[in-house]
């Protein structure tokens, strides 16, 4: 389904129980929402589940320009307004947990319960030339010149090989380089460190211990007043497909 929202069109789909309680999911950068699929599954029959395709991602509008992380935090509450949702929880993976922590500093927060997945909070100078890198190679050679060396980043190696890890990868070479290049530069834009502490839902801050963001999503699970922090062994940067089964327990403790 697409709903017209802040002037794009954006791919949603709903599952799980008429009347449960809303449970958003948005996905990492260069993902759709078939990202989700483990997640989907394990929780339909507990929540009705929103899964939306970000701006420039799937089957969603990619306008070439450059995104905020406020502009993107604007299409899920504009989805939610044309969905009718008053309160959800939310799951943020990556990007999606940038896009949570800005959507946690706005008044009059829509969630009663905020999960920020293998995600950090800043972008230091390296951190900000990677990126210069990235989105060059996106604009010049197209996606498929990233999947390589992001899986590499994405997956431990051992699991790389496997069939959830390829059907990532079958993401990002599909992502058009239009949304890749517009979420990178909102990434770029990211800083909340200082704010944190004014975030007041609760919060879990979950990371593959092999994620190379572990230690910004570890440092939001210690900022966050009462927020709890969990790590995952054997997983990297996509954990909750790697570990699904360890990711899922973690939310239930939690939501």
């Amino acid at each position: 389904m697409k709903a017209s929202v802040n002037g794009i069109d954006i791919n949603y789909e709903i599952h799980g129980k008429e009347g449960a309680p809303w449970l958003i999911l948005s996905h990492s950068l260069a993902c759709s929402v078939r990202m989700w699929d483990p997640q989907i599954e394990a929780f339909r029959d507990q929540y009705r589940i929103l899964n939306y395709d970000m701006r420039g991602h799937g089957a969603s509008s990619a306008p070439k320009m450059a995104y905020t992380l406020d502009m993107l935090a604007d299409d899920v509450l504009g989805l939610m307004k044309h969905l009718k949702i008053d309160r959800a929880r939310y799951i943020g993976l990556s990007i999606g947990g940038m896009i949570g922590q800005t959507l946690a500093l706005r008044p009059n927060v829509p969630f009663e319960r905020m999960v920020f997945a293998d995600t950090t909070h800043m972008q230091n100078a390296d951190m900000l030339k990677q990126w210069e890198d990235r989105i060059k190679i996106a604009e010049t050679q197209g996606m498929k010149a990233l999947v390589a060396s992001t899986m590499e980043r994405w997956f431990t190696e051992p699991y790389r090989n496997t069939p959830p890890a390829k059907a990532i990868a079958e993401l990002i070479a599909s992502t058009p380089a239009a949304g890749y290049v517009g979420c990178g530069r909102a990434i770029m834009g990211l800083n909340t460190t200082a704010r944190l502490k004014d975030i007041k839902v609760p919060v879990l801050a979950i990371t593959g211990e092999a994620d190379g963001a572990a230690g910004g999503t570890k440092f939001i699970g210690e900022t966050i007043p009462g927020a709890k922090f969990v790590s995952i062994p054997q997983a990297s940067h996509i954990a909750n497909v790697e570990q699904a089964g360890k990711f899922n327990q973690a939310l239930r403790d939690f939501l």
